[in-house]
């Protein structure tokens, strides 16, 4: 069974604090793919944090994953993840 978005935002937004979130469901792109056939589903998520000052891009993305560690492999199959300090979200828009 696939995570709810709702689900998804509510974990990040206890852990990361974020000051921008979006969580995309690709789960209906992904129909037949052998590796959702676990019922695990794909999703986007655009994550912006001033908690992710000085970390890496790979850290990051361990700091979501951490965040949703229960929703592994049986809710999410796939999570494709783009994360920003605010300050870099805000230079990416200029």
């Amino acid at each position: 069974m696939a995570a709810d978005p709702a689900t998804i935002e509510t974990l990040l937004r206890a852990a990361l604090s974020p000051s921008h979130l979006h969580v995309h469901d690709d789960s209906a792109a992904h129909a037949g793919h052998a590796g959702a056939a676990s019922g695990g589903g794909h999703y986007n998520v655009l994550i912006v944090s001033d908690r992710f000052a000085g970390h890496s891009r790979v850290t990051r993305h361990r700091m979501v994953y951490d965040a949703l560690r229960d929703l592994f492999p049986s809710q999410i199959h796939a999570l494709a993840v783009s994360a920003y300090t605010d300050q870099e979200y805000q230079s990416r828009e200029a």
